[in-house]
């Protein structure tokens, strides 16, 4: 804002670059500001230049068009109708953020040519007259989301329906990676028997338990040991849940880390003030002080919505139960 720099996110550094135009290089080649002649080169994304719908950057020596992100979504709603390119582009800012958050974790490639399975592609599609409403869901490595979720009266309209405290564009995306990633860090790496021992069994039929969760009301109790209703459903369901609040751990915490953010850690004698640990730094926080720095920065956090009239951001409080679930998935990402 002070020096009028383009600004990128280099995929290859996972940072923000601010940019400066590298004319001596080639026409629409970019270096980033203060650089000297013979560093890394980059270009905008085809999203970016076409629809100003990408904050990507691409490598010059790329042969590829797309950034590294834009090139896992494979089917696209008909971007000539101004809704449908409005959501897209939206679902995309926040498909972007998930990248982000899985390539810190070291689960998501950012090389300009992944090997197949390096993280999943994405499908956005529109509802089309006479045929079967698209449903968000994963299969076979591949999310797909109902565009309509990125329009806000839509999105509440179905929190409300589904009795959902919380419903957001990165919600959904962090939930349908997690069926993802269980596929390859719990089915594929050998560790059934310690997730069925911890959620449960999920060869229990599962579109009869979805069927029975929408028909009945959730179990009371169903907070003991579930990081919301729907967890409680199913296990393939239980571990996505308690996976999207996992990401959502370690992007919140991330960020106050970033602002330098200083709490009062409550339920301690003497009372323990403490900054905000990054859960990307080395070395990182155990899951302990995550955890324990996560409770007080959610009522910060929640609390400050309130002085503006706002919801809660984050409404929920994690049982002892919760929390167990939450600290396999942490063990499983090490271990990943």
């Amino acid at each position: 804002m002070h020096c009028g720099s383009a600004l990128a996110f280099l995929p290859d550094q996972l940072r923000m670059g601010a940019l400066a135009p590298a004319p001596d290089a080639g026409p629409g080649l970019w270096r980033p500001h203060g650089a000297q002649a013979g560093t890394a080169l980059y270009r905008q994304c085809y999203n970016q230049t076409t629809w100003c719908a990408c904050n990507f950057a691409v490598p010059a020596s790329s042969s590829q068009l797309l950034c590294v992100a834009c090139r896992q979504t494979r089917l696209l709603p008909d971007l000539s109708d101004p809704a449908h390119r409005r959501h897209w582009t939206q679902i995309e800012a926040a498909k972007r953020q998930l990248f982000y958050t899985l390539a810190r974790l070291g689960l998501q490639s950012v090389t300009d040519a992944p090997e197949p399975g390096a993280g999943p592609v994405y499908a956005f599609l529109a509802d089309q007259p006479g045929a079967p409403a698209v449903v968000t869901g994963h299969q076979g490595g591949t999310i797909t989301l109902n565009v309509a979720e990125a329009d806000d009266a839509e999105r509440a309209r179905r929190r409300l329906a589904l009795h959902e405290p919380y419903r957001t564009l990165i919600g959904h995306l962090r939930h349908e990676s997690g069926h993802y990633y269980w596929d390859r860090l719990v089915r594929d790496a050998g560790r059934l028997d310690a997730f069925r021992a911890l959620f449960g069994d999920e060869r229990e039929d599962y579109a009869a338990a979805l069927q029975a969760h929408y028909a009945a009301h959730p179990a009371p109790d169903w907070h003991a040991q579930h990081v919301s209703a729907y967890a409680a459903a199913h296990p393939w369901e239980d571990w996505a849940e308690t996976w999207a609040h996992y990401l959502h751990m370690v992007d919140l915490l991330e960020t106050a880390a970033a602002y330098a953010t200083s709490l009062d850690v409550p339920g301690t004698a003497p009372a323990v003030h403490e900054t905000v640990r990054d859960p990307f730094a080395t070395p990182a926080p155990d899951f302990d002080t995550m955890v324990r720095q996560w409770v007080p920065l959610t009522l910060l956090l929640n609390s400050l919505n309130r002085s503006l009239g706002q919801q809660d951001a984050y409404p929920f409080a994690l049982s002892a139960g919760a929390l167990r679930k939450l600290r396999f998935v942490h063990d499983t990402v090490a271990a990943g």
